[in-house]
């Protein structure tokens, strides 16, 4: 389950909008809000998103994929 509330604030915190993060990936405004709002980013598009807003690594995983996921280098 993607956490929609942290994500929001990365974005907002790195001085960005949900539109210019949804340009900047190639998707149509209503499209990333639209996936947002049911939570349904594919790995592509939160890669994307992640070097898009920027997200750490760690932060991308906790947002994306919760805190279960170890990270493996």
């Amino acid at each position: 389950m993607i956490n929609i509330a942290k994500l929001k604030g990365a974005i907002v915190e790195n001085g960005t909008t949900q539109e210019e993060v949804a340009k900047a990936i190639g998707m149509d405004r209503s499209t990333f809000y639209r996936k947002m709002k049911n939570e349904s980013f594919t790995i592509g598009e939160a890669k994307k998103i992640a070097d898009n807003v920027p997200l750490s690594d760690e932060l991308a995983i906790e947002i994306f994929f919760g805190k279960k996921v170890a990270i493996t280098r």
